[in-house]
């Protein structure tokens, strides 16, 4: 069993840069690939990024590569998402899941999610 919270979320200008991070709870946070999406209002959640357990593979979705990086400290149970060059599109919802497999960019994939934290970027 996997709890997460995510925090780091708030309003920023486009251009601007946020760090958002996932807490996780649970002894065998190491074992799971995690990701993060995001979900905009009346839209379906979409995959943003994702890392293995050992942090050295990651996978991201074309609107975001180059401005975004994520990123884990197993020792901490932590999963960030470092955002650069912010655009208003990046608004959303962005949650944090702990995956099944490898690797996962639909939502069915994974297993655990946080309750989620609100990205809004102002034009």
């Amino acid at each position: 069993q996997v709890q997460l919270v995510e925090s780091g979320g708030g309003l920023v200008q486009a251009g601007g840069s946020l760090r958002l991070s996932c807490a996780a709870s649970g002894r065998t946070f190491s074992n799971y690939p995690m990701g993060w999406f995001r979900q905009a209002p009346g839209k379906e959640r979409e995959f943003v990024a994702a890392i293995r357990w050992s942090g050295g593979n990651t996978y991201y979705a074309d609107s975001v590569k180059g401005r975004f990086t994520i990123s884990r400290d197993n020792a901490k149970k932590t999963v960030y998402l470092q955002m650069n060059s912010l655009k208003p599109e990046d608004t959303a919802v962005y949650y944090c899941g702990a995956s099944q497999t490898w690797l996962g960019v639909t939502p069915e994939r994974y297993l655990y999610w946080g309750q989620g934290t609100q990205v809004t970027v102002s034009s």
